[in-house]
């Protein structure tokens, strides 16, 4: 194993040479393995070790085992304690997730704190393997079936080509000392339940089970590869990035008839979920919504539209004409009638003396109406930005500039005519967003 395991460096991860590397090691036959052959093959390694508090003595014991391992290894050692069921009931996780969540970020910190270049966790093809059954069962796209991956930008785990059979051979026939967590004889979890009771079967229906699974998630991960290839090459021709939104037009991808499939690759990296609700907004009248976590998808006419969640501004604020705010995006100031220039939507002159200072800077609401420069009599904003065909967040991200709750301004959209500058105007006011 030491030597098919320092081919598979060499050809496959010899971007870890000469590196600084932290191990991330529970005491199990896996990561004990991972520590044995790394240090005979000398490379510079330290160990972390993470204590969940959640099995009494038998996490301590845990701990003291690793860290007199390193010690008398001469190793580097790191160990935390954590509260593990404490954050779990404080932020409504599971245990499992929260172990994860404790973990990851301590490794993290260490990374940056101690100048590690990687992290190297033990799993291994069994765990691969559990991973697959666990994604399909539950149901998944392509990217769920290719198993763990060997490398996740400082993560990454070498032994992925080894079978938990091999891994615990070796540990014995080098008397490797190890620990067994007593949860994994439990069957409470799902993945436990798969490695006791589904995956033997396999592995008795074919006994070459682990190598043929192996060249299958090569299989799949080639597919995935040439899957984001081409996602990408219909991305460009679909998709619009601009203004911090993705604007997928619909006319172009409805021609395709694998649509659906373009639309979970691009959406997948935004925490989406409900595929049938997104599916359907593709049909759906316009202003109908899907969220996740942090993102929204919006169907708005022709074009499907993606922009992160933000609560909106209902503040009010002051505008002076002397005193700058920082929050407010506009520079006021006094000119000559001979700066006036017209064409810019981002820039409007207005009359000084028609304006109530503070002028207020608000987003617009329901109910408000304006005098559009060029045109007679009055407008509902609504019915401005039906005309306008203004998106629902175009409308949600308008602002207007207001003097005593008078339209001055659809910032950055169109002046109201009552503050315009006229033959009798004495001094000209320049109000441009910065």
């Amino acid at each position: 194993m030491l030597s098919k395991f320092q081919n598979h460096i060499s050809k496959n991860l010899s971007f870890l040479k000469g590196k600084k590397l932290l191990l991330a090691v529970s005491g199990g036959v896996d990561s004990m393995v991972l520590v044995h052959l790394l240090h005979q093959l000398q490379f510079d390694i330290s160990v972390a070790h993470c204590n969940f508090n959640l099995r009494g003595d038998e996490s301590n014991g845990d701990e003291g085992f690793v860290k007199s391992f390193c010690k008398k290894s001469g190793i580097g050692f790191f160990v935390i304690n954590f509260e593990t069921k404490e954050y779990a009931d404080l932020h409504k996780l599971s245990i499992q997730v929260s172990a994860r969540q404790l973990r990851y970020n301590w490794f993290n910190e260490l990374l940056e704190k101690e100048g590690f270049d990687f992290l190297l966790t033990a799993h291994h093809l069994d765990d691969s393997i559990e991973t697959f059954l666990i994604n399909f069962t539950r149901g998944t796209g392509l990217d769920g079936l290719t198993g763990i991956p060997q490398q996740n930008d400082k993560i990454v785990r070498p032994l992925l080509i080894f079978t938990r059979e091999e891994i615990e051979n070796y540990a014995k026939e080098n008397q490797i000392g190890w620990r067994e967590d007593s949860s994994n004889a439990s069957d409470k979890y799902l993945r436990n339940k798969l490695r006791h009771k589904v995956i033997p079967v396999l592995k008795e229906l074919n006994p070459g089970f682990s190598g043929s699974f192996l060249q299958t998630l090569e299989n799949l991960q080639q597919s995935e590869s040439m899957v984001d290839d081409a996602s990408r090459i219909v991305y460009r021709k679909v998709v619009e990035d601009i203004d911090n939104q993705k604007k997928i037009n619909l006319s172009e991808l409805m021609v395709l008839p694998n649509y659906q499939a373009y639309l979970y690759q691009w959406l997948k990296p935004f925490g989406f979920t409900a595929w049938n609700d997104i599916y359907d907004l593709v049909e759906a009248q316009s202003g109908k919504q899907v969220f996740s976590e942090h993102y929204r998808l919006l169907k708005d006419r022709n074009t499907l539209i993606l922009t992160e969640k933000k609560e909106i501004d209902k503040e009010v604020y002051a505008v002076y004409e002397e005193a700058e705010n920082s929050k407010i995006p506009l520079k006021i100031s006094v000119c000559d009638k001979g700066d006036i220039t017209f064409g810019n939507k981002d820039c409007i002159f207005a009359d000084k003396d028609t304006l109530k200072f503070p002028l207020e800077f608000r987003k617009w609401e329901e109910g408000d109406y304006f005098y559009p420069y060029g045109i007679t009599g009055k407008k509902k904003l609504s019915k401005y930005f039906k005309d306008e065909k203004f998106s629902l967040i175009e409308k949600e991200n308008t602002w207007l500039l207001c003097s005593e709750n008078q339209v001055v301004w659809v910032v950055g959209k169109r002046a109201d005519r009552r503050f315009s500058v006229n033959e009798k105007t004495q001094t000209i006011i320049k109000i441009e967003l910065k």
